[in-house]
């Protein structure tokens, strides 16, 4: 039988998803006509997501933020620094090879794996190990109380000094793993974690200090992938453009599914196993856990699993097909020129559909005691992934050098930290990492490779230099917007305050006469 609370998570996942199905429709049934298999797979597709990211959230708020808080609370009363060195850098490495959405972006790269016996695993390993250094890291920032923007400027100004030896078709993939890395998996857990360790302290430091795991979690994976780029000496990447998938009648459709729901079955189970298993150890040895908080943990486990399930099964088998085809269709209406506002379009309404930024959102708001809303953080995101993707539409349409628009928004993003609360600046930097998930992943960017296809005759090169990077600009976007946000914020209490002091001034002048 349904919960209430499942329900109304299933009935929130819905009023997510509405937008972007009914911004398809309208397309399909005007300027992009779509084939109707296709459209079948879309619409079982969202349905899948509307479950999922129901079923996925419910079950996050049971399992995954409850074991990561009492983790990190765990591991900073231990006091020993080389505890919390050695569990962090694990746990980052265990979350990160999870990762789904990682998956797919190491099967992609083929000009590294066919360079070592390993495959597509060392980019996998590459990434995770870029993770748990930078999440032990980020971890004993907090412990050490240092402050989160210089970290992020010394980290991101070696990332792009790192970039400078690597060729400019690795600069994309790069900075693509970043966003890639922290999903649905990882973002739950490496937030409670930080929430768990900056709760033993009281204030407004420890609120701080709760935000800026994923930050750093998600700068890691961009140096390790460029020193990796080094150290093979990659020049060129290849992209094999994979066919659409033939769907003439239901039967097709069944067979699309029923092999989505394997793949995507296999993919969870590997994920979750690894967190279960450290879960049962850290059971074993704290205790931390009554049977009753057990049992309820295992059926959040349950719920996250299969909620995953089907919402990967639904993005990637509904959603990545119609996003191929919609960006073939567009690049062909007025020279490709309404990528831009459809983009736009798409982006102000696609974040809201990710599992991971409705976590971000509740943890915001529980965190600064209902002073950020949920809804005010989401019209941030929307509003900065709004533009970035219309900026990712432009840069397939002319060529424009990735840099010309990473350099310069990062470097804003990263002189904005001395303007903006801590508080907000972690929350944006957080926000680049989650922003960027799976919808991202297969709606997208296979919409970039469609339109990139269909304007460079299927060249290889231009897709890994001109359709990818789309998930970079999506990571980069909230760190402009949220911060600026935060100033926003700053001057309203500023100017609240400043009256409440005029007219406690005025009280007291009346008092005196």
């Amino acid at each position: 039988m349904m919960t209430k609370a499942l329900r109304d998570k299933i009935v929130e996942s819905l009023t997510s998803i509405l937008p972007i199905t009914l911004i398809v429709l309208a397309l399909a049934l005007t300027i992009t006509p779509l084939d109707t298999g296709v459209f079948v797979l879309f619409f079982i597709g969202v349905f899948l997501l509307i479950v999922g990211m129901g079923a996925f959230t419910q079950g996050a708020d049971m399992s995954m933020l409850v074991i990561g808080e009492r983790m990190g609370a765990s591991m900073t009363k231990s006091r020993k620094i080389w505890l919390i060195a050695l569990l962090s850098f694990v746990i980052g490495i265990i979350v990160t090879i999870a990762e789904p959405d990682l998956q797919i972006l190491a099967k992609q790269v083929s000009s590294i794996a066919e360079k070592t016996p390993l495959g597509s695993w060392l980019l996998i390993l590459t990434v995770a190990v870029g993770v748990g250094v930078f999440l032990t890291i980020a971890m004993l920032r907090i412990v050490f109380h240092i402050r989160l923007s210089i970290l992020l400027i010394v980290f991101y100004v070696g990332a792009f000094i790192a970039s400078i030896f690597v060729s400019p078709s690795f600069w994309a993939v790069g900075f693509d793993s970043g966003g890639v890395t922290t999903g649905p998996m990882t973002v739950p857990f490496i937030m409670s974690l930080g929430v768990g360790v900056a709760s033993l302290r009281a204030g407004k430091e420890g609120r701080d200090d709760s935000f800026g795991l994923v930050a750093l979690s998600s700068v890691g994976p961009v140096i390790a992938v460029l020193v990796l780029g080094i150290i093979f000496k990659v020049n060129d990447l290849d992209y094999a453009v994979a066919a659409a998938p033939v769907v003439g009648d239901t039967r097709d459709v069944l067979l699309q599914y029923a092999h989505g729901f394997a793949d995507y079955a296999q993919e969870v189970g590997i994920a979750i196993a690894p967190i279960v298993v450290f879960f049962i150890l850290f059971q074993l040895i704290t205790r931390s856990f009554r049977k009753r908080q057990l049992v309820k943990i295992i059926i959040g486990f349950l719920y996250t699993a299969v909620g995953l399930m089907l919402f990967l099964t639904g993005a990637n088998t509904g959603f990545m097909p119609i996003g191929r085809a919609i960006g073939n269709s567009l690049a062909g209406v007025w020279g490709g020129w309404l990528l831009i506002p459809v983009g736009m379009l798409i982006g102000y309404f696609v974040v809201a559909a990710e599992p991971a930024v409705h976590v971000l959102n509740k943890q915001v708001e529980r965190m600064s005691a209902g002073a950020i809303s949920a809804k005010s953080m989401k019209r941030g995101l929307c509003a900065g992934v709004c533009i970035a993707l219309g900026l990712a539409m432009l840069r397939i349409l002319t060529g424009i050098n990735i840099f010309y628009i990473l350099v310069p928004g990062y470097a804003v993003a990263l002189v904005l930290t001395f303007f903006t609360p801590d508080l907000f600046t972690g929350i944006a930097f957080d926000s680049g990492g989650v922003a960027s998930g799976a919808m991202v992943s297969s709606f997208v960017l296979p919409l970039a490779i469609g339109a990139c296809c269909a304007l460079h005759g299927g060249s290889a090169a231009f897709v890994m230099t001109d359709a990818f990077g789309c998930i970079a600009f999506v990571a980069l976007a909230p760190l402009i917007s949220i911060q600026i946000l935060g100033i926003l914020y700053k001057q309203k209490k500023s100017k609240i305050k400043r009256r409440f002091l005029t007219v406690e001034e005025k009280f007291l002048q009346y008092e005196v006469d």
